[in-house]
């Protein structure tokens, strides 16, 4: 059974950083390509960025793109989501995704941005 966990939301201020880790098991983590999606409070999912299995080709969506590096390491089953200059757009639950087999995500991360 796919598992996600989750960590590393917190209350951050504009232009400071956080880094979000996401723990998976129960599949072959280095075979799996993964992504980082959240969602705003009152709005729909937003896909953030993946990483590639191999860990060498990584891509982001524009509304985080140069801020923020999704980063993994096959060795510990884990991968990151540093986000860096961070606004109060950014704000929402964080969640991470495992794209090849099913689809499934964790329970989430919360991050709020604020002053």
């Amino acid at each position: 059974e796919v598992h996600l966990m989750e960590s590393g939301g917190a209350l951050a201020q504009p232009g400071g950083s956080l880094r979000l880790s996401c723990a998976a098991s129960g599949f072959t983590f280095s075979q799996s390509d993964m992504s980082w999606i959240r969602q705003a409070p009152g709005k729909g999912d937003e896909w953030i960025a993946t990483v590639y299995r191999g860990g060498k080709r990584t891509i982001y969506a524009d509304s985080v793109e140069g801020r923020f590096t999704i980063s993994r390491d096959d060795a510990v089953n884990t991968v990151y989501l540093q986000l860096n200059g961070l606004t109060e757009d950014d704000s929402g639950m964080y969640f991470c995704r495992e794209d090849n087999i099913s689809g499934v995500r964790g329970r989430g991360t919360r991050v709020t941005v604020s002053s």
